[in-house]
C-alpha cells in the first residue's frame, strides 16, 4: 500500500469558470478529512448551515461579492498523503492568478457545472473559461489534470449529464492534444464521490476525488536534461577557507540535468569553459553530485567573473539567442501590440524585450491559430520578442526555467504576460 512515506505533499490547484464550486470542493475537503476545527466550522455557518466555500474566501471583497479573487491556498493531510490546495480564481479578469497558481502545481482540478450547459444535447458546448484554464493548465505542463463534473445532484438526469459532458471534455481533449487523468461526476456541496467513492453513481465505478489525488505523482524535474543552473548568490572567498579554498562558491538552484564534479562547464554571459571541482549541500557538506530541483552550492576550478542572473550551463547545452519565438498568455488589461517594450525575467535576469511581432492568436472556441496584430487580455499567442541581449534558452516542453519568462510593464510594474519558448 502507498504511503505518506512513498510519496511527498501533492501541490494542486482547482480551476475552471465562476460559481462552479471550487472553493465548495476545498472546503468539503477539509471538512470531510476532519482537516477543519469546530470554532472554524461554526464560524462559516449561517443559520446552521455550512458555507464551505467561506473557508477558502478569505478576503472581505471575496465574501462581499461572493468570488474568488486571489489564490487562496490551504492545507491538508490524509493517513496516505500530505496536500497543499490552491483554490484559483474563475472570473476572466483574475486569470493571471490562476496562471501563478499552475505555473508550480503538480494536478489541476478543473471544475465543470453541469447546470450551466446544455447537459442533454450530446453535443453540448463547453464554457469559454473552462477551456481557456484547460489550456493554460496543459501549456504550463502540469503533469496531471482531473476534471470534476460538478452539481450533478442538481439536474433531473445525472447519469445523462454526466455521459454527455464527459463525451464533450474527451472531443476537446483530442482536439487540444490533453491527457486527462479522469473525469469524475461529483457534488461538491453534498460530498459525492469527493472525499469516499459513490460506486455505480452516474455510471462512474472508478475513485473518488481524494483517492485519486493521494497516487497522483508530483511534478517532475528537468534531471534529464543538459546541466543548468541560474546563479543567485554568489558568496565571496576566504582565503582561510577549508571548503572554498579560496574561490568563490555560486549558489543556485539546479534548473536542469545535475551537477557532478568534473563536469565540464560553460559559463555565460563570458562564454568562457571551466571545470566544477566542488559541489556543496546547503549546510555546505561535499557531494559527489546533485540533481535538477536541488540548491547547491558550486566552486569551479578556476576564478570566474559570474553574478546573480548569470548562467553555469553544461558545455554545448542551452542555445543563446536573442530572437525569440514564444506562446504568450496575456494577463495585462491593455492589450498587446507590436512594438511595446517590455522587461523579461529570465531566470534571475532582466532583459529588455521587445515584440517584435504578433504572429497568430488562437480561438479558445474551436482552438484555430488566427493572424491577428494584437492580443487581448487572457488571450494566448504566438509572438516573436526581440531581446536586447542574448539569453541560454530551450523549449518549454524540455526545461521550466530556461524555457519560461515573464514579461513586466517598466511603467506600472504589472506582470502582464506569461512566455513559454518554443
Amino acid at each position: 500500500m502507498t504511503t505518506t512515506t512513498q510519496l511527498s505533499a501533492l501541490k494542486f490547484i482547482t480551476c475552471g469558470s465562476v460559481d462552479d464550486g471550487k472553493s465548495t470542493l476545498i472546503g468539503r475537503l477539509l471538512v470531510d478529512s476532519k482537516s477543519v476545527l469546530q470554532d472554524q466550522l461554526a464560524g462559516v455557518s449561517k443559520s446552521g448551515a455550512a458555507d464551505l466555500a467561506l473557508l477558502t474566501d478569505g478576503l472581505a471583497a471575496e465574501r462581499e461579492q461572493g468570488i474568488t479573487i486571489d489564490v487562496a491556498y490551504r492545507y491538508f493531510a490524509t493517513s496516505r498523503r500530505k496536500f497543499i490546495i490552491g483554490d484559483a480564481p474563475g472570473h476572466e479578469q483574475y486569470t493571471r492568478n490562476m496562471v501563478t497558481a499552475a505555473s508550480s502545481a503538480d494536478a489541476a482540478v478543473v471544475l465543470v457545472d453541469a447546470t450551466k450547459l446544455d447537459w442533454r444535447n450530446p453535443a453540448l458546448t463547453l464554457l469559454p473559461q473552462t477551456r481557456r484554464h484547460s489550456l493554460l493548465v496543459q501549456l504550463l505542463r502540469v503533469p496531471s489534470i482531473v476534471f470534476a463534473i460538478n452539481k450533478l445532484d442538481a439536474v433531473e438526469d445525472p447519469a445523462l449529464a454526466y455521459a454527455n459532458i464527459d463525451k464533450a471534455l474527451q472531443a476537446f481533449c483530442a482536439e487540444a492534444k490533453i491527457t486527462a487523468t479522469a473525469t469524475i461526476p461529483i457534488s461538491a456541496l453534498i460530498g459525492t464521490n469527493v472525499v469516499a467513492a459513490t460506486k455505480g453513481w452516474c455510471g462512474y465505478g472508478g475513485a473518488s476525488l481524494l483517492e485519486l489525488l493521494e497516487i497522483l505523482p508530483n511534478q517532475s524535474e528537468d534531471t534529464s536534461a543538459a546541466f543548468a543552473m541560474p546563479v543567485q548568490w554568489v558568496e565571496k572567498f576566504s582565503s582561510s577557507s577549508d571548503t572554498s579554498q579560496g574561490r568563490r562558491v555560486f549558489w543556485g538552484r539546479i534548473a536542469a540535468g545535475h551537477a557532478s564534479i568534473g563536469s565540464s562547464v560553460t559559463l555565460f554571459p563570458s562564454g568562457k569553459l571551466a571545470k566544477i571541482s566542488q559541489v556543496l549541500s546547503t549546510t555546505r557538506a561535499p557531494l559527489d553530485s546533485q540533481l535538477a530541483g536541488q540548491s547547491v552550492g558550486i566552486i569551479l576550478d578556476q576564478e570566474a567573473d559570474l553574478s546573480r542572473g548569470d548562467w553555469i550551463l553544461a558545455e554545448g547545452g542551452a542555445l543563446e539567442q536573442r530572437e525569440i519565438s514564444a506562446t504568450v498568455a496575456w494577463m495585462d488589461d491593455e492589450d498587446l501590440v507590436a512594438g511595446r517594450v517590455y522587461q523579461a525575467l529570465h531566470g534571475h535576469r532582466w532583459v529588455k524585450a521587445k515584440i517584435k511581432s504578433i504572429d497568430h492568436v488562437l480561438d479558445i472556441r474551436d482552438l484555430t491559430e488566427t493572424a491577428s496584430t494584437e492580443l487581448k487580455p487572457n488571450a494566448i499567442g504566438r509572438v516573436t520578442l526581440q531581446l536586447a541581449q542574448a539569453i541560454p534558452v530551450l523549449p518549454y516542453a524540455q526545461s521550466r526555467t530556461l524555457g519560461a519568462m515573464i514579461l513586466v510593464d517598466p511603467a506600472s510594474n504589472k506582470t502582464s504576460g506569461a512566455v513559454l519558448i518554443q
